[in-house]
């Protein structure tokens, strides 16, 4: 069975991709969760992982990194990754690498932190921007192929990819307008995002790196998390 290396549920946005793809898929695999740790990961994370970062699936004597190479690598056995009509998958894939390389603004004032709730400071144009792209793409999809996912009737790898923005939307406050809202109320009701949620929730690890981005740009105005593990002492 392969083997899905991740790290902390309530921060790890590129672990989310490949875990929420294979759990909605169905597709069979072992969860194996490694903690961030202080400082460099490097040394620890390169035991199971080439580049040592996450998230890295390791299927026999194969080790797949990069989120994006591991949703290519399950396509060419499981065809559902992507839709199977033709459009919808070019848009799909068009849309999944823009995700995956774009959108700096965004990743870098409102990193996944899965279990609070954060008010910014500060949406300045940069951001503004990135939020309105990402609303634009997802009323594309669901005005183009149907709904009620991204790219037609069934959960693909680009809904996987956008998975992190839905609880980014959770945590901010960010303004998604339309369909784009009523999709991400369906993301987050899915049964794999609420396990994950949950998950986050339940970890008392903190990452001081995650959490100084927090509030360089906002200020936490709930904190629905366990408590920290230096709390409990």
């Amino acid at each position: 069975m392969p083997i899905l290396y991740i790290a902390n549920k309530n921060y790890s946005s590129w672990s989310l991709r490949p875990w929420v793809l294979l759990s909605e898929l169905g597709l069979p695999f072992e969860e194996r969760l490694q903690v961030f740790g202080p400082g460099s990961n490097w040394d620890v994370f390169r035991r199971f992982s080439p580049n040592g970062r996450v998230p890295c699936l390791v299927d026999g004597d194969t080790a797949v990194w990069d989120s994006l190479a591991i949703t290519e690598y399950l396509a060419e056995s499981h065809p559902a990754v992507w839709p199977s009509d033709r459009a919808a998958r070019t848009w799909a894939r068009c849309a999944a690498a823009e995700m995956h390389a774009g959108f700096a603004t965004l990743r870098e004032q409102c990193g996944m932190n899965c279990g609070i709730r954060v008010r910014l400071r500060e949406a300045g144009p940069a951001l503004r921007a990135d939020v309105a792209r990402i609303v634009e793409l997802w009323n594309e999809g669901l005005a183009r192929f149907g709904g009620p996912f991204l790219a037609g009737p069934a959960f693909t790898a680009v809904d996987a990819f956008f998975a992190p923005v839905v609880f980014r939307a959770q945590t901010y406050g960010l303004m998604i307008e339309g369909p784009a809202s009523d999709y991400a109320r369906r993301m987050l009701a899915l049964p794999s995002m609420r396990r994950w949620y949950d998950a986050a929730l339940a970890e008392a690890w903190r990452d001081q790196g995650h959490e100084g981005d927090v509030l360089r740009h906002g200020d936490i105005i709930e904190d629905r998390r366990a408590p920290a593990l230096d709390a409990r002492r």
